[in-house]
């Protein structure tokens, strides 16, 4: 592996975790959004990850190996939870029993999930940083 393949794959989990965040915060900002365009309450969206694959033939024994190049945003789903109903007759959106249907955005875990993303987001900094900094101390040993 040499340095570009280390740069290559912190760039894609830089990548990755930029619209990690960018969904976490479309999910915040439609946390009350009882109506969409499609009808219904606003639902969650979560990324779904993967790996970017490649095949490589070794010369020394000639078989096949994978090694992960990076990784990828799969998918961005919808989440499976449940809406929350909480009783407001006088909120526009109630039902004839008076119950309004919220999204399933959870305050707490989309912010725990913001920080997550944002360390990882750190990490893969520190990694290109880092890389950085041994390459330019290997070009100064050559001089």
């Amino acid at each position: 592996m040499g340095i570009l393949d280390i740069l290559k794959i912190s760039a894609s989990g830089l990548k990755a975790q930029r619209t990690r965040m960018e969904v976490i915060a479309a999910n915040l900002a439609n946390i009350h959004t009882t109506r969409t365009d499609s009808g219904g309450p606003y639902m969650k969206k979560e990324v779904v990850f993967g790996t970017t694959e490649v095949s490589e033939a070794r010369e020394f024994d000639k078989i096949l190996s994978e090694r992960v190049d990076g990784v990828k945003v799969d998918e961005i789903a919808t989440s499976s939870k449940p809406f929350e109903k909480v009783y407001d007759p006088g909120h526009p959106d109630a039902d004839q029993e008076g119950y309004v249907t919220f999204p399933n955005v959870n305050l707490m875990e989309e912010m725990a999930d913001m920080i997550s993303a944002t360390r990882a987001y750190e990490a893969n900094i520190n990694v290109v940083n880092t890389t950085k900094e041994m390459f330019i101390k290997t070009l100064d040993i050559g001089k």
